[in-house]
C-alpha cells in the first residue's frame, strides 16, 4: 500500500478535482481567515458535496471556539476535525467529547525537545500531525502552510500509537526524499502544489500523488 496523501488548502472546484483525480484520500478545508486558502462555510459546503464517497474530508481549525465549530458542522459533513492552533490537551479531549468526531492533533516540530509534547496527545487524539514550526522572525508566519520543513530525520525509525501525516514544506521536489527518510505513511501538501499562495496546480498536484504513491 503506498503513501496516503492529504492536499489541504482546497478552495474551488478545479482543485478539488484535481485532488480527486490523482487519487488523493484526504481533503483539506482551511477555516482559518487569514489564510490564503480560507474557504467560507458556504464555499465549503458546496465543494464537499462533489467529494467523492472513501474520500476523507478534513477541517483546518485554529483555536476555534464550540460555536464556530458547529456552525461548520451545520452544513458541512466533515469525517475529520484538524487542529493547528494552540489548542492544549484538555481542549483536544473536549472537541472530541463534545462533537464525536475523529480529532488530528498538529503537533509543531523545530527540534528533538518538541517531541516531548507528543505522548499527552498521542492518548488522547485520533490522529497526528507533524509539521514545521514557523521559524522566529518569519514575517506574516500562518499556523501552517508556511512552505517550511524540519529534519525529517527526527521521525526516522520512530512510530506511535495513532496514525500520523508528515507536514511541512514538502513539494514534488522532496516528497521521495522526506518519505524515505521519516518513514511517513502519510503526507499532507498545501503551498507546495500550488501556482501562487491559494492558487492550486493541477499539474503539482497530480505529479505530487504520484511521487507520493509510489515511493
Amino acid at each position: 500500500m503506498g503513501t496516503e496523501v492529504k492536499i489541504c488548502g482546497i478552495n474551488s472546484h478545479e482543485a478539488l478535482q484535481s485532488a480527486q483525480l490523482s487519487g488523493a484520500d484526504y481533503l483539506g478545508f482551511v477555516f482559518f481567515p487569514k489564510s490564503p486558502r480560507h474557504v467560507s462555510i458556504e464555499q465549503a459546503s458546496a465543494l464537499t458535496r462533489q467529494v467523492k464517497p472513501g474520500v476523507k474530508k478534513v477541517g483546518l481549525l485554529v483555536d476555534a471556539s464550540d460555536d464556530e465549530i458547529r456552525q461548520i458542522l451545520a452544513q458541512i459533513p466533515l469525517d475529520i476535525l484538524q487542529l493547528h492552533g494552540g489548542e492544549p490537551l484538555e481542549r483536544v479531549a473536549e472537541i472530541k467529547r463534545t462533537f464525536g468526531l475523529e480529532v488530528m492533533k498538529v503537533v509543531k516540530i523545530s527540534d528533538k525537545k518538541d517531541f516531548e509534547n507528543i505522548p499527552p496527545f498521542e492518548e488522547i487524539a485520533d490522529r497526528l500531525l507533524f509539521d514545521a514550526k514557523p521559524p522566529k522572525g518569519l514575517k506574516n508566519a500562518l499556523p501552517g502552510g508556511n512552505a517550511v520543513s524540519f529534519d525529517w530525520r527526527l521521525l526516522s525509525g520512530k512510530s506511535w500509537s495513532r496514525p500520523w501525516m508528515l507536514a511541512g514544506g514538502l513539494t514534488c521536489d522532496n516528497i521521495k526524499e522526506a518519505i524515505n527518510i521519516s518513514g511517513a505513511p502519510a503526507v499532507d501538501v498545501s503551498s507546495g502544489v500550488e501556482d501562487e499562495p491559494g492558487v492550486k496546480s493541477a499539474d503539482k498536484i497530480a505529479l505530487f500523488a504520484s511521487l507520493a504513491k509510489n515511493v
